[in-house]
């Protein structure tokens, strides 16, 4: 499955899979070391969809309470 199409609950779940395939003993060193490769990988995706969704939460809370965002960036010290 592609990447960019994964829902975070799928990624998760192929984590758990990942780890769980880890912590088998019969596991060899190649087999082992392309399953961290995508264990990390999956890691960097589910922490990314969690950052993202609570921005997403923190900008729909400003903005009930009334309150205003600017992006950070140029004309900023």
């Amino acid at each position: 499955m592609n990447g960019q199409n994964m829902k975070f609950e799928e990624a998760m779940a192929r984590l758990e899979a990942v780890v769980e395939q880890l912590e088998k003993s019969n596991v060899g060193l190649d087999e082992s070391l392309a399953l961290y490769e995508e264990g990390m990988r999956l890691i960097g995706f589910c922490n990314k969809k969690l950052n993202d969704a609570e921005q997403r939460v923190e900008a729909v809370r400003l903005e009930k309470e009334g309150f205003t965002t600017e992006p950070f960036g140029e004309g900023t010290v």
